[in-house]
């Protein structure tokens, strides 16, 4: 008897995947990942005609716990502003013993929540504990939920935002503001968000660089999430110069992150610039901060592990607490009763 595929949408996955919960999986996959556990094959994409977008398909194994899968995500940045999140798709489970389909699930809050979680893991591992001022460049999903993650990591007290668009960054600072009842200020220029901020979070859609690192206070962390391509970065030079980098994935970042690749394309950095990945960081294998006074900058490319042990922590609460829909899935060979 094959058992039937538990089908859970965006409002269910939201409803099942508290911020708290998945900063801690996340916590225990990165560390798994850095010990060697589980598979995660470099993502592939294919690219639509005229720019319009891409399909993406990230593949993987999780280690801790044990979690086989695929992402498969539409990235349409002409979204951005709309009623519809640039990213789109599908997070489908299987079996790891018989390669059964057993869950499929909306990757949109997936992403949007362990995107999050993974910056705010890297920032209890790599701020300064007396972080208190947060600086948010962009203004859509990534940071609604980032500001959710940093409010948890950290003891943040006031909050700047900034995106391009006024009336976008106005509507976020008084959306925001008023949910997490903190001080929320909308300002005119990334600079103005940047100067004297102890966590900056890069959540734009831009391809070119949108924080300067000579804006950037001793002591400040960055978590740099927007661009995950290599031609895209967020951050200028000066800025990964000055920080110590630290990653979610080495092999991702050489072969992925425009925030890296440019720099060492222009020979400012080698690849020695990248110190380690959170996950050495939370085993002890890598010191991370080492003064109140030095930069750090995580670069978030997203994995598919992490999304696979999202969805895993996710398909159990569900059937723990009777949600979701089931649906006949899964091959019979006619001998199966």
């Amino acid at each position: 008897m094959i058992p039937d595929t538990l089908v859970l949408t965006q409002a269910e996955v939201r409803s099942l995947l508290p911020m708290e919960a998945c900063m801690d999986r996340m916590a225990e996959t990165l560390q798994a990942l850095a010990r060697g556990e589980g598979l995660n094959p470099l993502r592939s994409a294919m690219h639509l005609p005229g720019g319009k977008g891409l399909l993406g398909m990230m593949p993987g194994l999780s280690g801790s716990p044990e979690a086989l899968g695929i992402k498969v995500v539409t990235v349409f940045p002409g979204n951005h502003g709309s009623d519809y999140d640039a990213h789109q798709g599908v997070v489908v489970l299987f079996d790891p013993e018989h390669g059964l389909p057993v869950g499929i699930l909306d990757a949109s809050e997936i992403t949007a929540i362990r995107t999050a979680a993974v910056s705010g893991v890297a920032t209890r591992a790599l701020a300064r504990e007396d972080a208190s001022v947060l600086a948010l460049l962009g203004s859509g999903v990534q940071a609604r939920t980032h500001l959710e993650a940093m409010l948890l990591a950290r003891p943040i007290e006031s909050v700047r935002v900034y995106s391009p668009t006024g009336e976008h960054r106005e509507a976020f600072a008084r959306r925001e503001g008023e949910r997490h009842r903190v001080d929320l200020q909308a300002v005119a220029t990334a600079e103005e968000a940047t100067r004297g901020a102890d966590v900056v979070c890069t959540v734009t859609s831009s391809s070119d660089p949108v924080l300067r690192g000579g804006w950037l206070a001793p002591g400040t962390h960055v978590n740099a999430v927007g661009s995950s391509v290599k031609s895209a970065r967020e951050l200028d030079t000066d800025g990964v110069m000055r920080a110590r980098l630290f990653v979610d994935r080495r092999e991702s970042a050489v072969n992925e992150a425009g925030d890296y690749l440019f720099p060492k394309a222009e020979d400012a950095i080698t690849e020695s610039h990248i110190v380690g990945e959170v996950g050495e960081v939370l085993l002890g294998r890598v010191v991370g901060r080492r003064s109140a006074e030095e930069v750090t900058l995580f670069k978030s490319l997203g994995l598919a592990v992490e999304d696979l042990a999202a969805a895993q922590y996710v398909l159990e609460q569900a059937r723990a607490r009777g949600m979701g829909t089931f649906v006949p899935l899964g091959g019979l060979t006619g001998r199966a009763p």
